[in-house]
């Protein structure tokens, strides 16, 4: 890789490792509510992003507050000899009522809360917490300072997979209902560029770097 040129910022955004939570099957929502940390397969998946990222010459990384997101970017961080930085607003979305409940239950047992949900998302959002236009309005802003804050260098952000396809969404001009429809694999790519105050997705969800073992979706 590269070093970043002087007018841009070039954002590696992923997903954080995987816990157990994200191998059970089936998968069961972790919000902010359930605060895990990786299990053996996502701390592997963190040493195969990092190794991918290690000739990056990162200048800052980034993580969500929430433990699966940090212990994943101090795995990247590491090879930069880097601190990792919080911050607030790439906190997984808020799942309410519906933290470690899986889709198939909530879908049989609270089925016309999650129709308007998988129907209008940015309206109807997780039975008493965060629809994702609230998410969007907390999310995209951050990303772009921390983009802005360091161009001329490459930086690398760990969120959550609601966050990143909401956002991921927003840059491809979809509307948030069709964010469900964008793959965010745990410890998946996304390449970001930051010039002249636009922002442009690169690349989407680069799994490349990760063994079939430990590739979870």
């Amino acid at each position: 890789m590269l070093p970043c040129p002087s007018d841009l910022c070039f954002g590696y955004l992923l997903r954080h490792g995987a816990t157990e939570n994200n191998l059970a099957k089936p998968p069961r929502l972790q919000g902010r509510g359930l605060d895990s940390p990786l299990s053996s397969a996502g701390r592997e998946q963190a040493e195969a992003a990092a190794h991918a990222l290690s000739a990056a010459q990162l200048a800052a990384v980034f993580s969500s507050p929430l433990l699966r997101a940090r212990e994943t970017a101090e795995v990247i961080a590491n090879p930069h000899a880097l601190s990792v930085q919080i911050v607030d607003d790439l906190i997984e979305v808020d799942v309410g009522q519906w933290e470690g409940r899986s889709w198939v239950e909530i879908a049989r047992n609270d089925a016309e809360r999650h129709r308007q949900f998988v129907s209008e998302p940015d309206i109807h959002g997780y039975r008493g917490g965060e629809n994702l236009m609230q998410v969007r309005e907390r999310v995209v802003p951050a990303i772009r300072q921390i983009l802005t804050d360091h161009v001329g260098q490459n930086i690398a952000s760990v969120a959550h997979n609601v966050v990143n396809r909401t956002y991921l969404a927003t840059l491809m001009g979809l509307g948030l209902a069709r964010s469900r429809d964008l793959a965010q694999s745990n410890c998946g790519i996304n390449v970001i560029r930051y010039r002249g105050g636009e922002i442009k997705l690169l690349s989407m969800n680069s799994v490349f770097h990760l063994s079939d073992g430990v590739c979870s979706v």
